[in-house]
């Protein structure tokens, strides 16, 4: 890079970022390190051109290359999702959530989606959220028991409510969701069938997960995540719900698209394409169950018992402690999580009773199995002992061992 004035603070901030991505083992299960080639996309002159408009139709001049990158990173999204439209313009999964109620609804109209302390997003109708001031949500959850969706209760709701639109996807859910099912329930109630996948996107595309293309009418995602691209978002589509899609993007929720952005989806999509990135995301599955696996040998219960995905809720409460507490616990010795409701959570969400951890970002380093029952063992010792120094100097040791014998690809 040029012309850069070494000596202002945000270059320090940044290096000490990077400082903390290497010698931390990332378990956000909505992060991942994208390739150095995503990262060059983002970093490239394409940042500076307005682009209003579609490929072809335009509201400024000069848009002949920004319309080649963004119908190619449609092309891409199309053949790797199976998708008959796509849109890549949203700047991230919740503004892909904004075009794709305002391209099916209208406000007020009843929306019926999955609870938000049972796993479901801010965007699914939290009442400070747009999707909640402007729709008429109500809720889906899961069974008491099993912790799992049941979907006779689902059934039984929409028979009740006749939503307009029946939603499915969740931001901590970690069970294979029956995206069949779901739309015969919508076809019953004579619903639209909404997907948000933005935490399996990655899973789908590397047929580690059932698609949701074929039975849904739009389906939304995030780019980064599972599928290892640039923050954004991206909007599929079947019949003739493209068109108001692509009106409800632009101009109804934003204006100029991020050029730049984009040109890292197209690259993230060509990776996605590659057969690598199947054996990726068989990878990532296999690591969050070997991850769950050797924490319920320790003691740790695992919410609905186990994983089908990238994604756990680990039960922090049966080791005496809080989301927040294990959450602060674990950061300390260089383990990232976040705290998180679990399914009738008594405590509130700045503490919970959860914490969720995701293996994307760490499968993308390398760690394999054998890893995770290290990183199992860990992170049960420190939940066990989160005030212990003996024990915290061990296992912040074990993490050092593992950053470095794993780097991020690319930046080790």
């Amino acid at each position: 890079m040029q012309n850069i004035k070494k000596d202002d603070p945000v270059w320090g901030f940044v290096a000490d970022e990077a400082a903390r991505q290497s010698g931390h083992l990332e378990l956000i299960a909505s992060e991942n390190h994208t390739s150095n080639e995503v990262l060059a996309a983002l970093g490239t002159c394409l940042t500076d051109k307005y682009a209003e408009g579609y490929p072809g139709r335009r509201y400024y001049g000069g848009c002949a290359h920004v319309d080649e990158v963004e119908n190619l990173a449609r092309a891409r999204a199309k053949e790797l999702f199976g998708a008959a439209h796509a849109n890549v313009q949203p700047h991230s999964g919740t503004q892909a959530n904004v075009a794709c109620f305002m391209a099916l609804l209208e406000p007020g109209d009843r929306v019926l989606g999955m609870s938000l302390d049972h796993g479901g997003h801010l965007s699914h109708g939290h009442p400070k959220n747009f999707s909640g001031l402007f729709y008429d949500f109500h809720a889906y959850g899961l069974d008491k028991q099993t912790e799992r969706l049941d979907l006779d209760a689902v059934r039984d709701a929409a028979l009740k409510l006749r939503p307009k639109l029946l939603l499915a996807g969740a931001s901590a859910y970690s069970r294979t969701i029956d995206f069949e099912a779901f739309a015969s329930i919508a076809r019953e109630v004579d619903a639209l069938l909404m997907v948000d996948m933005a935490h399996i996107a990655g899973l789908v595309a590397g047929g580690a997960h059932p698609s949701p293309v074929p039975h849904a009418d739009v389906v939304t995602m995030t780019t980064h995540k599972t599928l290892r691209g640039p923050r954004g978002g991206l909007i599929l589509s079947r019949g003739d719900w493209f068109k108001r899609v692509n009106s409800a993007v632009f101009p109804g929720g934003q204006g100029g698209p991020f050029m730049h952005a984009i040109a890292g989806k197209a690259i993230a999509l060509r990776e996605a394409l590659e057969p690598g990135f199947r054996t990726y995301a068989a990878e990532v599955v296999k690591n969050a169950a070997a991850l769950a696996a050797t924490l319920t040998e320790h003691g740790l219960r695992i919410v609905s018992g186990g994983t089908d995905n990238h994604l756990m809720l680990v039960d922090v409460s049966s080791v005496g402690s809080t989301g927040a507490d294990a959450e602060t616990a674990l950061g300390g010795v260089g383990i990232t999580c976040n705290k998180n409701l679990i399914p009738y959570d008594e405590q509130p969400p700045m503490k919970a009773s959860g914490v969720r951890l995701g293996t994307a970002a760490v499968t993308t380093r390398g760690l394999g199995v054998s890893e995770m029952e290290t990183l199992g063992r860990a992170i049960a010792e420190v939940l066990r002992a989160p005030k212990d120094a003996t024990v915290l100097a061990r296992v912040g040791a074990t993490v050092a061992e593992l950053t470095s014998a794993f780097p991020i690809p690319g930046r080790g």
